[in-house]
């Protein structure tokens, strides 16, 4: 960590801005605090609470109330604010940029903002990023360094940046702990309409589905527990920043559904036809894709930590494991009953806020003869 803190300092990396403070942006920016702690951090957000709460914590030294001089000198800064409003903020910041000067972004979908910046002749500047991190939680108050520890980075440079300032970036990212991964913004975006976009549609109209096509009593609903609960947990994502994501990235989304729909169409065919050979060979080329992914680090949809444990149906039952957890200053995220476990093994499914969490609570509870299936 010190030598690379050394490398920076003799780039005079000093100064960083950020516009908008929220979760990703405050994330960003403690991480810098807690490796870079003698950097000068600004910030300008529309929502005064979080700048003033930033600057108690002494995540950053001086709050702005509008972009201004203040961002002059800048190294890097963040463009963290909603997908809607970068463009704006680009024109304003335009006048403030020297040529040392990084501008980075956070969003989620890239084309967009490289457009802008191609018509406002800033590319030599630019240097799109993606995080793929995030939260079920927003804003500042809910932001931790080690939010995009572990997590990939998405880099999009611009046609026109320097190599050596990327390659300065992307080490500045490094030394974050997270895990940066340089793409072309066209790729960059098929990629994640791919495998972050499609499956969010896919979840929403599924769950939306069951609803429209439920009965009056609500069967479907009643009996929707444990899996269906799991493979549709991303359709509870914020609806405004989704009908974002699709208004931006429509192009590439209206492909991958096209193509995806014609997917759907063809297993609907070897159902109807009884296919056997074809029906096996769709399942067992799923399960053994599926299972070649590798589960380090965090892609674009929030990993879950869970696990699933056997216990006998008597009063206080749950209370017993979530002491024995609590005792052992372990946080239980979410805990309940499965009714439905068709598909799952377990009786009682406890969630965690972290990977640690989940491990340590593994092996303490084995260590009590409870049974542990791991998700």
């Amino acid at each position: 960590m010190h030598n690379n803190r050394k490398d920076f300092t003799t780039m005079n990396a000093k100064k960083i801005g950020f516009i908008g403070l929220g979760l990703i942006g405050g994330s960003i920016a403690k991480a810098i605090r807690q490796y870079y702690p003698d950097y000068d951090i600004i910030a300008f957000d529309k929502n005064k609470e979080s700048l003033a709460l930033a600057i108690q914590e002494g995540t950053i030294h001086t709050s702005c109330s509008s972009i201004d001089d203040n961002f002059r000198g800048c190294t890097y800064i963040f463009l963290c604010a909603p997908v809607t409003y970068n463009a704006a903020y680009l024109s304003q910041l335009k006048d403030f940029l020297d040529e040392n000067c990084i501008l980075t972004d956070v969003g989620s979908v890239k084309t967009s903002i490289h457009e802008e910046v191609i018509r406002l002749g800033m590319e030599a500047n630019f240097i799109g990023g993606h995080p793929m991190a995030g939260s079920e939680k927003s804003g500042f108050m809910n932001s931790k360094a080690h939010l995009i520890e572990n997590a990939y980075y998405i880099l999009t440079p611009s046609a026109k940046v320097a190599e050596e300032k990327v390659d300065a970036y992307k080490d500045f990212v490094s030394s974050l702990k997270a895990l940066p991964v340089i793409l072309d913004y066209h790729e960059h975006d098929h990629i994640t309409g791919t495998i972050s976009h499609l499956p969010h549609i896919i979840a929403s109209t599924l769950v939306n589905f069951v609803h429209d096509t439920d009965s009056k009593e609500g069967m479907m609903k009643a009996l929707a527990a444990g899996g269906f609960k799991d493979i549709t947990r991303i359709a509870s994502s914020s609806p405004v920043m989704w009908q974002q994501i699709c208004l931006k990235n429509s192009e590439n989304i209206s492909q991958i559904l096209g193509e995806y729909i014609e997917a759907l169409s063809h297993a609907k065919d070897l159902v109807d036809e009884g296919n056997e050979p074809a029906l096996y060979a769709l399942f067992e080329n799923s399960k053994d894709y599926r299972n070649s992914m590798p589960n380090g680090s965090a892609g674009p949809i929030k990993k879950q930590f869970a696990l699933y444990c056997d216990i006998i149906d008597e009063t206080g039952g749950i209370a017993t494991i979530a002491t024995i957890l609590a005792s052992n200053n372990i946080s239980i995220k979410n805990i309940g009953i499965i009714h439905n476990r068709e598909f799952e093994e377990g009786v009682l499914r406890i969630e965690f806020y972290d990977e640690d969490s989940a491990n340590r609570a593994s092996v303490l509870l084995q260590k009590y003869r409870y049974v542990i299936y791991e998700v």
